[in-house]
């Protein structure tokens, strides 16, 4: 570590006692695969680790990265004591943060990294808005736009600097919509469903990659790419686009078309919300698009626009009822701690807010089992009851656009491969 404290069975540990869920206290996105541990200890030396383990864990090969700084493991330090404060010490890497802002990180090469060494003295991220990231692209304040270019106008505004170089390819993202079922009127399974059933997902995809040169179907699965082996669309049959169907859903649950044109129960008007973050015109687009879907099956719709940098803040707090985003897959065995993390009841990335105990029970024997077939049959029958609940919804597999300055070297798309920060550097 930075701090000169050797790499050893104490970071391992501290890594499973933060993680495995015994304790509460600890906000963490997932405990898979660290609650199957019985204990983990020195072997012959310090630098032997021994992980022994209470229950089968098909994901073990996948736990242990990143690890947690012994200094940095008691709850209070694993939970705040990182926020305003990136602590270089409890770090280790080609780069250490110089500053860190709401809005910018600096990154020089870290003296301390006893790897390969970075091939660039300093490294500067910026969170910016979308038309801002892309101005300051077109002006030369920065070197690569890594995360905004969504739409036509971002890409013909890329193509349009001099010099520039567009990078695309499959990304490992889905996009989705998350219903949030705590939430009134959302509460009620059957006006979750009307709203899925009113959603015209085709409409809708075609807005989000006109002039792209990209089409999507709609995939079914959050949890499998389109492109992987044992992929299978899980979506609830009920739940396809059908207006009529929508309004049908309604009325059997107790609602009344008002003279209004949208519908109404106890008094009550049926109004929902759409909530999208920042100032691409794509994004404005979609949310008025949702809401002209849902005027036609009358349920009432109003957009809710932050700004990018309230992303976090609104999701944790769960101030939102319907709630577009993107899950991000970074390995083809990611399914196996995924599925836990989206569907079941009790986690925190489970942003419909909506699960039970019986699908809790199908989470986990994915991790049960060393085959793939069956990690995957597993996990689709879980995925297949949970979508069943429409806390949340696949819409697209959207590809991934990133621009760069000509000769900026070793960064860019792709895929499952892994890529390492201190190769990035300016051709010669």
């Amino acid at each position: 570590w930075n701090d000169g404290t050797d790499f050893d069975y104490t970071a391992f540990k501290a890594t499973w006692q933060a993680l495995n869920g015994k304790n509460k206290d600890y906000s963490v996105p997932s405990t898979e695969g660290y609650d199957c541990i019985k204990s983990v200890e020195q072997g012959s030396t310090p630098k032997q680790v021994i992980v022994t383990y209470e229950k089968p864990c098909a994901t073990w090969e996948m736990l242990f990265a990143p690890l947690v700084h012994p200094k940095a493991g008691d709850v209070k330090t694993f939970n705040q004591g990182w926020v305003n404060n990136p602590h270089n010490e409890w770090g280790a890497g080609p780069f250490q943060i110089e500053s860190a802002t709401e809005n910018q990180v600096v990154f020089t090469r870290n003296p301390k990294w006893w790897g390969k060494k970075a091939k660039l003295d300093k490294v500067v991220v910026k969170r910016m808005e979308d038309t801002a990231a892309l101005n300051a692209f077109q002006n030369g304040e920065i070197d690569a736009v890594t995360d905004t270019i969504s739409s036509k106008d971002a890409i013909k505004s890329a193509r349009s600097v001099k010099g520039a170089q567009l990078r695309y390819g499959y990304s490992t993202k889905v996009r989705v919509l998350n219903f949030n079922a705590k939430s009134k009127p959302l509460n009620e399974l059957a006006v979750r469903k009307a709203v899925v059933q009113a959603f015209d997902v085709a409409t809708y995809n075609k807005i989000q990659f006109q002039g792209m040169n990209w089409k999507s179907e709609q995939p079914g699965s959050e949890l499998l790419s389109m492109f992987q082996a044992g992929y299978k669309n899980n979506l609830p049959a009920d739940g396809k686009y059908n207006t009529e169907n929508a309004k049908k859903t309604l009325e059997a649950a107790g609602y009344k078309m008002g003279k209004d044109g949208y519908y109404a129960k106890n008094g009550k008007t049926l109004e929902i919300s759409f909530t999208f973050f920042g100032d691409d015109s794509t994004q404005a687009a979609l949310a008025n698009a949702f809401q002209a879907m849902m005027k036609k099956a009358g349920i009432k719709c109003k957009t809710v626009n932050h700004a990018v940098a309230k992303f976090s803040e609104v999701v944790a707090s769960h101030e939102y009822q319907v709630l577009p985003l993107a899950w991000q897959s970074t390995s083809p065995l990611s399914f196996l701690s995924a599925a836990s993390q989206v569907y079941k009841s009790d986690s925190d990335s489970n942003l419909g807010l909506v699960g039970n105990k019986k699908i809790d029970a199908m989470l986990n024997k994915i991790g049960k089992t060393y085959d793939y077939k069956e990690q995957t049959d597993y996990a689709n029958k879980a995925e297949s009851a949970a979508l069943a609940l429409y806390g949340t919804l696949p819409v697209s597999a959207p590809p991934i656009y990133q621009v760069f300055k000509k000769g900026f070297a070793n960064n860019g798309p792709a895929g499952y491969a892994s890529t390492y920060p201190e190769d990035m550097g300016w051709q010669k």
